[in-house]
């Protein structure tokens, strides 16, 4: 065990999108290097970490924010407003509307809020007199670089995704995937060699049928070469082409029963398998793997089910990392022993909720979804950074994608939020 940790803690303001002031347009004709032609500049200039030119010039802040320059990693969340209330006078709650879509930004150590979905309005149901103490659960998945929210619940506990949403951040639009032939909450989702799993769960009802069944969508099974205008009545994108074959869900094979409905799960993609348990934290639980390339599933191993006792990611598809959200400690799963090996234990650990995985480090959202506690797998000691909540939310959620392109809204100030 690493207990020797570095830990350090990033602003938790949130920028609101403004817009460009006449006094910068000299800097669109400011060379990038005295003496070089700008394309020759950019080439020398992406070699270099984005965190020294943010903090070295206003051009050079500039380019790191334009869509020319490699995106580099950005948390990326769903935020609940903590200041909304329940209508006890209703049998649902007063939050449907009421999610915002974040990204924190490492190098300024700001939180950007995303455009939100416009076209129908997103309406969710996060809060519930019939479950007090514990969210709704919103599902999501991070495949190729885009966020898809794929489960979630409405007004009268019914499903309230018919299709998956998804968000691109480099071209900052939202889009629909194929509709889901049942809508579903409580399911298990994951994705895999952008590839999206939804198994289990439940629909308008509980039905045997839908709780033992598995679809896949594959991202990249169609001739589809980009979001186009739709003819539906709604100005977002969608998955229709004309001429060209659509996105759609393909059957596989199913459970043998249905008790991966009980809970929202994460599948965790895992060396061409999806993993889950059926039972968040100690309790007793049974956990599956499924073979995505013979179409199979089979028992998790004994080693693997015993000490998964918290949320879980895999970090490129090749190792699992889980927090034991009871001790508050970060481990991940040695497949040749059979064991789960610990890597830090720390106090911010305790009651996790959420984990993400990307570029050497795990992100962990903390009980009650305040703060996000970053760890450097990679460095010895290890290194903890701590990323506050925005004043006034509470994460939801979270997925570790490419940041976002935005030419003309990057951050004025110089903040030290490097993680």
């Amino acid at each position: 065990m690493i207990n020797s940790t570095n830990i350090t803690t990033a602003g938790a303001a949130v920028k609101r999108r403004k817009t460009h002031h006449p006094h910068h347009v000299d800097d669109d004709h400011q060379s990038l290097i005295p003496g070089l032609p700008d394309h020759i500049a950019h080439i020398c200039l992406n070699l270099v970490h984005p965190f020294t030119l943010f903090s070295t010039c206003h051009s050079w802040r500039k380019l790191i924010y334009s869509p020319s320059f490699p995106p580099y990693l950005s948390i990326y969340a769903l935020l609940l407003p903590s200041h909304k209330s329940i209508d006890e006078t209703s049998n649902s709650a007063n939050y449907t509307n009421s999610i915002e879509f974040a990204y924190f930004d490492p190098i300024s150590s700001k939180w950007h809020l995303l455009p939100p979905p416009s076209d129908p309005p997103l309406r969710l149901l996060v809060k519930h007199p019939s479950f007090i103490s514990r969210n709704l659960p919103i599902q999501s998945v991070s495949v190729a670089g885009n966020l898809i929210l794929l489960a979630a619940t409405a007004d009268h506990l019914l499903p309230a995704i018919s299709r998956p949403l998804i968000f691109n951040p480099l071209t900052k639009q939202w889009s629909y995937g194929p509709p889901l032939a049942t809508p579903r909450r409580w399911c298990a989702a994951g994705a895999l060699n952008d590839v999206v799993y939804v198994a289990s769960g439940v629909g308008s009802h509980y039905n045997s049928e839908v709780a033992r069944s598995v679809v896949r969508w594959d991202l990249n099974g169609s001739n589809r070469s980009g979001p186009h205008c739709c003819t539906c009545k709604s100005d977002m994108y969608c998955n229709r082409k004309e001429g060209k074959n659509e996105w759609k869900w393909q059957e596989m094979s199913g459970l043998k029963d249905g008790k991966f409905s009980r809970e929202a799960i994460d599948a965790i993609g895992w060396k061409g398998k999806l993993c889950m348990v059926n039972v968040k934290g100690d309790a007793a639980k049974e956990g599956i793997i499924y073979n995505v390339r013979t179409d199979t599933w089979q028992e998790m191993p004994e080693g693997m089910l015993m000490g998964w006792r918290g949320p879980a990611a895999a970090m490129a598809e090749e190792t699992i990392y889980m927090v034991d959200e009871s001790k508050g400690a970060l481990r991940k799963y040695d497949e040749e022993k059979d064991i789960w090996v610990e890597i830090v234990e720390n106090e911010r650990l305790k009651g996790a909720e959420y984990i993400a995985a990307a570029g050497g480090r795990v992100c962990v959202v903390g009980g009650g979804g305040n703060g996000i506690t970053v760890v450097d797998v990679v460095a010895e000691p290890s290194r903890v950074v701590v990323v506050e909540s925005p004043v006034g939310f509470q994460v939801l959620n979270m997925h570790v994608i490419p940041r976002m392109s935005q030419l003309a809204e990057y951050s004025e100030s110089i903040e030290q939020g490097e993680y």
